[in-house]
């Protein structure tokens, strides 16, 4: 990784993109894509598109989704003390004693999430963290001055936690890896295509996605937008590797050991095999992992819109998914970038991915 694509990784991860609220982070992350895709559009609710031969009738898809988990403000106390509701997935149980940005009115306010002492607490008898205890303390004794400070019900709250590195480089550590990492690969796709001078017979559509956190609504507006021919996913999935995984319940995939298939039956099978044709062909490290129903990503989406189509996920193996140290090792993301870039350059224009013909 060069120091140009450090900097945006470090800036585009450390970003603000709560769902719902990601126009900032897109902000950057189209500023970073622009000089290597020809044109970029953003639809109403701040997915954001580069493309590459936009005139193409064959429109081939990678896509990430930009958005990562938050809280919403939802009662405030007399005395001033906020209670949240989640803005996705959010972990109740890592928020005591977290420190938090509450996006207010009159700009970002600091705040933490509060926690009775342990000198307070008797054993066996101890409260665990759920929704319902839970608060945030933003220095203020009353409900006026949290208003007045341009905090009110609907604010939006992030966690305060940025990106770092473990063991010299070796693992990417932080909040939001969940997904703007995936951002982040898909930027460097096009960028690698257009440094190295390679030309996409076919229309290249370059998607950001909002709003995955909440159920893959971004993808599900922008894919009735593109009507894409072909859609290559990149999410995360669990890194089974680390203490309290069952394997036999979430799979055996490990970071460092190269992005994750799925087989799932919104993954078409005959795009399935060519992606992993193209990593046995370039010798890209895969693992390989099942889902029974869904994917749970915006693969579903792309798959079941517009009468079906071809559909993949390529998933980054990821420690301690919606926390604020989730952990991605940094060969699996070259990794990630070379499979979806090696991928594009050999995908013939208008391929028929029909098992019967």
């Amino acid at each position: 990784m060069d120091t140009q694509s450090k900097d945006f990784l470090y800036k585009y991860l450390n970003n603000a993109s709560p769902t719902g609220h990601e126009a900032e982070g897109q902000r950057i992350w189209l500023d970073y894509v622009k000089p290597y895709v020809d044109t970029t559009f953003v639809d109403n609710y701040g997915t954001a598109v580069g493309v590459i031969n936009p005139e193409a009738p064959f429109k081939v898809v990678i896509e990430a989704h930009a958005d990562e988990i938050g809280w919403y403000v939802n009662y405030i106390t007399a005395e001033g003390y906020i209670y949240v509701i989640r803005n996705g997935g959010s972990d109740h149980q890592i928020a005591p004693s977290k420190r938090v940005l509450l996006h207010g009115e009159n700009g970002v306010v600091e705040g933490i999430f509060g926690w009775p002492a342990i000198h307070t607490r008797k054993p066996g008898k101890e409260a665990t963290p759920s929704l319902d205890n839970i608060f945030i303390d933003v220095g203020a004794a009353s409900k006026e001055e949290v208003e007045e400070m341009g905090i009110f019900v609907g604010t939006v709250i992030t966690y305060e936690d940025e990106l770092r590195e473990l063991n010299k480089g070796r693992f990417f550590s932080g909040r939001a890896l969940d997904n703007r990492i995936g951002g982040f690969m898909i930027a460097e796709v096009a960028r690698r295509l257009k440094e190295d001078g390679h030309e996409v017979p076919f229309g290249l559509y370059v998607v950001n996605a909002v709003q995955e956190e909440v159920g893959l609504r971004g993808a599900e507006m922008i894919t009735q937008t593109i009507k894409p021919n072909v859609a290559i996913v990149t999410d995360v999935c669990h890194d089974s590797s680390a203490p309290m995984y069952n394997k036999q319940l979430e799979g055996d995939t490990k970071g460092g050991n190269g992005p994750v298939l799925t087989f799932a039956p919104a993954v078409q099978n005959n795009l399935l095999k060519m992606l992993i044709d193209t990593a046995k062909t370039k010798e890209i490290p895969f693992q390989r992992a099942a889902s029974s129903r869904v994917t749970g990503t915006d693969t579903d989406a792309f798959a079941y819109s517009n009468g079906g189509v071809p559909s993949a996920l390529i998933s980054l193996p990821l420690k301690y998914m919606h926390t604020t140290v989730e952990t991605a090792h940094s060969d699996d993301i070259e990794n990630t970038i070379k499979l979806m870039y090696e991928f594009i350059k050999q995908l013939p224009n208008e391929h028929d991915f029909r098992y019967i013909k």
